[in-house]
């Protein structure tokens, strides 16, 4: 048994890494691609062998084929998309942010809740291997409690004209929105636990568009950790190790270049000995990094398996709006936070 897909956006994002995650998947068929140009549309249907390509929404939603839609299409566009899609009965995976603010992403939810229609979001992030492991560590106790955690994604994104990801208007917010996001998303993912105070700073520092291209945010959580997120696009993609570190009263993980869109990267876990008192020299004691094994493989896959698993057997839906609803509002607390100069309770 296959979902029928189609896809609503089929360049960027869709074309780099779902609709070829997709393709890998046995649970998900693709019927048809949508682009607002048809010679790509049909340049897109043709690579990826799909049966029909569209140049509008409103087409493809009226595919009695298609059975789920992935939007990927600048976030101007999400509300009207997913809305359209519920009322076409069309279950929905969504990319990051569902719309330009959580308020219009919760109309979204409310109205896939209203019309009985699944509704994933695209934190693809959480399949990666590694990420899942560093969620049972944690859960296990053996990290002890976390005190502190630490991420950090950034890219290298000069000025471009037309660039729809560099206005507000039609992006909701810079690097923060674009990749801090994730660095959010999983922090809370594998530690179980939300923000709950955020503080920040955003600015644009090196380029000329209104968004922020350098972004640092402060969170508390709700079980008392400290958590430091940087999301920049004005480092060199090659001078970034992408860290993701989580802290905790008996050891660490410390993850580096597993914030990526390839599943990749290393993990190193250290435990501390339980009989270790304070020293008051600080000495540095040696301790052998724990080895973790994990298999790797298309995190897109996953992601699209999973989705599919839940409109198929009625699974738990394991990225569902309303976490990423709740990562937005984190995001706009920290915008606020910036703006006003103040610390924002959730």
């Amino acid at each position: 048994m296959k979902v029928k897909w189609g896809i609503i956006g089929a360049g960027g994002i869709a074309d780099r890494r779902t609709i070829p995650g997709m393709k890998l998947s046995e649970k998900a068929e693709l019927v048809a691609v949508m682009e607002v140009n048809m010679e790509l549309a049909e340049k897109l249907r043709a690579k990826y062998s799909a049966k029909r390509a569209y140049d509008n929404v409103d087409d493809l939603l009226k595919d009695p084929e298609v059975e789920a839609v992935y939007i990927a299409s600048p976030v101007v566009y999400h509300k009207e998309q997913a809305i359209k899609a519920a009322r076409a009965k069309k279950h929905i995976l969504i990319e990051k942010p569902v719309a330009l603010t959580s308020k219009e992403a919760e109309e979204v939810a409310a109205v896939c809740k209203e019309e009985g229609v699944k509704i994933a979001v695209g934190l693809m992030m959480r399949y990666h291997s590694y990420h899942r492991k560093m969620k049972e560590i944690i859960a296990s106790g053996k990290l002890g409690n976390i005190v502190s955690c630490r991420a950090q994604f950034t890219c290298w994104y000069p000025d471009i004209p037309g660039a729809w990801r560099q206005k507000k208007s039609t992006s909701g917010g810079g690097a923060l929105m674009d990749m801090g996001v994730h660095c959010i998303d999983l922090i809370q993912y594998v530690t179980g636990s939300k923000a709950k105070k955020v503080v920040a700073f955003n600015a644009t520092k090196t380029f000329k568009y209104e968004v922020e291209d350098s972004s640092s945010v402060l969170f508390e959580t709700d079980n008392g950790a400290f958590v430091y997120v940087d999301s920049n696009f004005n480092i060199p993609d090659a001078a970034s190790k992408s860290k993701f570190e989580i802290y905790g009263t008996k050891g660490s993980m410390v993850a580096i270049g597993t914030l990526s869109q390839v599943e990749e990267g290393d993990l190193e876990v250290l435990l501390s000995d339980d009989t270790l008192e304070y020293d008051a020299q600080q000495n540095r004691i040696h301790v052998a990094p724990v080895k973790i094994d994990v298999e790797f493989g298309n995190m897109y896959t996953k992601e699209i398996d999973s989705f599919c698993d839940s409109i198929l057997y009625n699974k738990p839906i394991e990225v569902p709006v309303e976490d990423a609803i709740q990562v937005q509002k984190v995001i706009e607390a920290a915008y606020k936070s910036s703006e006003n100069q103040i610390f924002v309770n959730l």
